[in-house]
């Protein structure tokens, strides 16, 4: 039972130190926005952020995670008090399906958090691990400046 920070608060998910964090994300630790994709690294749709930097939950184990700070999808705002992407990904209807959209936001949110200010380029980089199929590219690069805009006073 390995034990972790989630989202601010500590956690030991009963499973064995070789279970996958999205499992235990998944399953006793009952949070849904972290999603299985391809469980190979390859779509994204299970990032989080470990200790700030964006990670694949799918192939991180607890043991791995152990005495550190995980961030899920969750863990970014609240509907009352979203965090800014949250509500600039709504304003531009950044999203389709939706399936891709957690991983994204956290990968998005890493990026602003090293560089609030990116151009375009350095937020297709930060986010050239996701796989979206809805085609949703170009208001999800809108909707990341709008936030980044929103975080330092700017208008987007």
């Amino acid at each position: 039972m390995p034990a972790f920070t989630l989202n601010g608060a500590a956690v030991a998910p009963d499973l064995p130190e070789d279970a996958s964090l999205l499992h235990a994300l998944r399953g006793p630790l009952g949070l849904s926005g972290t999603r299985f994709g391809c469980g190979t690294e390859q779509c994204g749709s299970c990032m989080v952020l470990l200790e700030g930097a964006p990670a694949y939950a799918c192939t991180l184990s607890l043991a791995t995670v152990a005495g550190r700070s995980v961030t899920t999808v969750e863990g970014l705002g609240t509907p009352a008090a979203p965090h800014p992407l949250q509500a600039a990904f709504l304003a531009e209807q950044a999203g389709q399906c939706g399936y891709c959209l957690s991983g994204i936001l956290v990968s998005a949110a890493a990026l602003l958090a090293a560089n609030p200010d990116p151009d375009e380029a350095a937020i297709r980089r930060a986010l050239d691990p996701h796989l979206c199929r809805c085609g949703s590219h170009n208001r999800i690069i809108r909707a990341v400046r709008r936030a980044a805009a929103a975080m330092h006073g700017a208008t987007a």
